[in-house]
């Protein structure tokens, strides 16, 4: 059985590249969550003008990772004080967000948002918000630091690492 979450960490590419490589994440998609219109494009997003923001369909394996690791990994690859920002990336489609399907896991989304957000010591600009809506992104951007190994990611090649090593259940958080 898995689970999914629907994660915004600003631009979708690295993103995804760095959630698909955490061991029990079973598959990611990039698209768009939230908005206000149907069956948005790219270029219709890009304007800021649909509400949406990029994020990514993260589907695991809770047997091997649980959502309150997930989100901490997560954390770990944005600003949560930056407002419509991330990495050189600005606009409101870039901004942080955690959306939720089961109203059960709301719960474990709290907890660890209250941990990020006591050890920042200041508000989260991370949106916690039920999943209104998601809509894949044009092919193009699937995968696309794999088809791109050298196209633009505003997060570091360590972090990517990191990720690459990190064994669910294991001490290396």
């Amino acid at each position: 059985m898995t689970k999914e979450i629907h994660l915004a960490a600003g631009c979708f590419w690295g993103a995804e590249h760095y959630l698909k490589l955490i061991d029990g994440v079973t598959l990611t998609e990039v698209g768009f969550a939230n908005g206000n219109t149907e069956n948005p494009t790219y270029k219709e997003v890009y304007t800021d003008q649909t509400g949406y923001a990029e994020a990514v369909r993260v589907q695991y394996d809770p047997e091997r990772i649980g959502l309150e690791t997930l989100l901490r990994l997560y954390f770990k690859s944005i600003d949560p004080l930056s407002l419509n920002k991330q990495g050189e990336d600005v606009g409101t489609r870039y901004r942080t967000g955690i959306y939720y399907s089961d109203p059960d896991d709301l719960a474990t989304i709290q907890k660890v948002w209250d941990e990020v957000a006591a050890a920042c010591g200041q508000p989260l600009r991370v949106e916690v918000l039920p999943l209104r809506n998601f809509y894949r992104a044009e092919d193009y951007h699937q995968d696309y630091l794999d088809k791109n190994p050298d196209g633009y990611c505003h997060l570091p090649a360590a972090l990517f690492e990191f990720a690459k090593n990190f064994r669910a259940g294991g001490n290396n958080e």
